[in-house]
């Protein structure tokens, strides 16, 4: 009884979170998120997730660090391309590509963070703000070092771009081949 009592008080907080004003401050949109975390790790309610750069749920008494969410008015962004190929390339060779974007709203564009799905992939953007009309650039670098396989093995990872836009969150991948040279028997 005690664990659907807590359950009913995370779905309620949680509700209240998605109704309330998109007008919040960023403290106030932070608080509402320690709240629901906080709920999430009493109620031991976090399921499993086929997302690779989903969070795990927070333990009582550990620090949450949460992705910054833009505030304000919304913008749109189109990318040149959302995937690119790189091909194939031996195991410890760096991958860098970038992606090329523009501001296709009529809003300033607030990209306030970008990550990899993996340490291995470091993604470098634009801190300041792209203006509407105009276009700006994503780095991606990705380090195949330990990732290959003689023969070849299939390789993706995924940025994820969090903005003022509507979805917050916009996706990019980088994919290809990771070759490996055989090792000599009997080393």
């Amino acid at each position: 009884m005690k664990k659907f009592n807590l359950f009913a008080l995370f779905t309620l907080v949680l509700a209240l979170a998605f109704t309330s004003c998109k007008e919040k401050t960023a403290d106030a949109a932070a608080t509402d998120a320690t709240a629901v975390v906080d709920s999430a790790a009493m109620a031991n309610a976090a399921t499993a997730t086929t997302d690779p750069n989903a969070a795990t749920a927070a333990q009582p008494g550990e620090a949450v660090a949460a992705t910054p969410v833009p505030t304000g008015p919304t913008t749109t962004i189109k990318f040149d391309e959302d995937t690119y190929d790189w091909g194939k390339v031996m195991d410890g060779e760096k991958v860098t590509h970038v992606f090329k974007f523009k501001n296709t709203g009529k809003e300033p564009l607030i990209i306030s963070n970008a990550k990899g799905s993996c340490g291995c992939t470091v993604p470098e953007w634009p801190k300041d703000a792209i203006a509407p009309g105009k276009s700006g650039e994503i780095k991606v670098v990705f380090d195949s070092k330990g990732k290959g396989a003689v023969g070849g093995k299939e390789d993706s990872k995924r940025v994820t771009i969090t903005a003022n836009t509507d979805p917050v969150d916009s996706y990019l991948t980088i994919k290809g081949k990771i070759d490996k040279k055989e090792e000599a028997a009997g080393k």
